[in-house]
C-alpha cells in the first residue's frame, strides 16, 4: 500500500479533529502557521491540505476572515461523511439518516428482487434467517449481525441492479457498527427476525408489492427500535 503524502496526512488529521468535535460546524480552523508548526511541515503543504478539504466542501474559505467548518450536509466526500457517521459526535442524526437512505434504496431493491430472485438465492436467504434465530438463542451478537448483513446483501444482489450494490458497498463498515450496537438489545433481535421472515416469505411468493411493503415495514421497525431502545437511552434525563 502506498504511503500517504504529507498533504494527505495533514488533511486526514485535521478531518479527524473536525469529526471529533474539536472544530464544530461554523468554527474556524487554525491558520497555516499553527498547523505547519503542529505537523512540522511547510506552509505550502498545509495550504494544499486545506485546499483538499475545501474541494470536498468540508471547509469554506472566507477571504479576510478565515477558514470555517461547513455543516455535515454540505460535505461532498462520501468517505468523509461515512467517517463522520461512524466516528463523529452527531451519531443519533446520522443513524436516523442512514435508515432513511436504506429505506429509499432497499425497498426498491426488494421489489426488483421479487421479480428476479433465483431458487438458490432464496435458499441462501432462508439460511440467513435460520442463522439469525440460532444466534439469537445463543446470544451470539457477532453471528447475528453477520447473518443480518448477509441477508440484505443477498437481496441487493438478487435485484440484479449493479448501481444499488455499488452504492451500498461504502456503507458496509458503518452498517456493521450500527447493527452491532442495536443488536445487543434482545427485543430488537426478535423484531428483526420476524421482519426478515416476512421479507423472505414475500420474496418466496415472488410478489413485488408485498416484498416492497415488507422491507418498508422492516425499515420502519428499525427506526422505531432505534428511537425506543437506543436513542432514548442516550438522551439526558430531566
Amino acid at each position: 500500500m502506498a504511503r500517504k503524502s504529507l498533504v494527505g496526512v495533514v488533511a486526514d488529521e485535521l478531518l479527524d479533529r473536525i469529526i471529533a468535535g474539536e472544530f464544530p460546524p461554523g468554527a474556524s480552523v487554525p491558520g497555516e502557521l499553527e498547523l505547519s508548526a503542529r505537523h512540522e511541515v511547510s506552509r505550502m503543504t498545509v495550504r494544499e491540505a486545506m485546499k483538499t478539504l475545501e474541494a470536498q466542501r468540508i471547509l469554506s474559505v472566507e477571504r479576510g476572515r478565515g477558514t470555517f467548518v461547513n455543516p455535515l450536509n454540505r460535505w461532498s466526500s462520501l468517505e468523509a461523511v461515512l467517517r463522520a457517521a461512524s466516528e463523529g459526535q452527531n451519531g443519533p442524526a446520522a443513524a436516523i439518516q442512514l435508515i432513511e437512505l436504506r429505506r429509499m434504496l432497499e425497498t426498491g431493491a426488494c421489489e426488483l428482487a421479487a421479480q428476479r430472485i433465483t431458487d438458490a438465492e432464496l435458499e441462501a436467504l432462508r439460511s440467513r434467517v435460520e442463522d439469525m434465530r440460532e444466534a439469537h438463542q445463543a446470544d451470539d451478537v457477532p453471528r447475528f449481525v453477520a447473518a443480518d448483513l448477509a441477508f440484505h446483501d443477498q437481496i441487493l444482489q438478487a435485484s440484479e441492479n449493479v448501481f444499488v450494490a455499488v452504492l451500498f458497498e461504502p456503507l458496509h463498515r458503518v452498517l456493521e457498527k450500527r447493527r452491532t450496537e442495536t443488536s445487543k438489545v434482545p427485543q430488537i433481535q426478535e423484531h428483526a427476525i420476524g421482519h426478515h421472515q416476512n421479507i423472505f416469505d414475500a420474496l418466496a411468493a415472488r410478489d413485488p408489492q408485498r416484498a416492497r411493503a415488507a422491507m418498508d415495514a422492516h425499515m420502519q421497525q428499525t427506526l422505531d427500535d432505534l428511537r425506543s431502545y437506543v436513542l432514548e437511552a442516550l438522551s439526558p434525563k430531566t
